[in-house]
């Protein structure tokens, strides 16, 4: 089932036939470099037992939050599989939040389809979903993550950490406005 269209992209709800592709994804080093480590892998790579078990969580959609999720990208021109985004809940330092997801195939980086998809998501989550508040968590030195998160309006929020590490939050609430300081503030 499709849940949102960009100009470029269709995003929709994952199908047991994308396994291959995500775990394509999925195992290469520099996809992955600024994830949190996962499973055994010391590259943050996924095995394809992960990536399946990955997938079939995607499948069921989140328990306590069944309209987010990450999506299946694909490419409209083609069809292809490239990436999976969307919205994920998290409780940040005792607060409730939903992150801006991303993760677009590096055959497909530098085109601007991360701030495509990125921009579409927070258009769904504000106009369609109702949430009132987005996020994104960064790795620091994600120099193109944090661009993607720029380029849809958030600002950086503040330096938090959590039982994997370390990482910045990007925000913005509906209507466009900003919470966040500048960054190194």
């Amino acid at each position: 089932m499709n849940i949102l269209e960009t100009d470029r992209l269709l995003l929709r709800h994952p199908i047991p036939d994308d396994l291959d592709a995500l775990y394509a994804l999925y195992r290469d080093p520099e996809m992955r470099q600024y994830f949190p480590p996962e499973g055994v892998s010391p590259d943050r790579t996924l095995t394809y037992e992960e990536t399946k078990e990955e997938l079939e969580w995607f499948l069921q959609g989140h328990p306590r939050r069944p309209e987010l999720g990450l999506w299946a990208t694909i490419l409209k021109e083609n069809g292809a599989f490239i990436g999976r985004c969307g919205l994920l809940p998290w409780t940040i330092d005792g607060q409730d939040e939903v992150e801006v997801a991303y993760m677009i195939d590096k055959a497909y980086w530098r085109q601007g389809l991360g701030t495509e998809a990125a921009a579409g998501i927070r258009d769904y989550a504000f106009e369609t979903l109702g949430l009132t508040r987005l996020i994104c968590m960064i790795d620091s030195e994600n120099q193109a993550s944090i661009r993607v998160a720029e380029g849809i309006g958030m600002t950086f929020e503040k330096e938090s950490v959590d039982e994997t590490g370390p990482f910045w939050v990007y925000s913005m609430t509906a209507g466009g406005k900003s919470p966040g300081h500048e960054r190194g503030t």
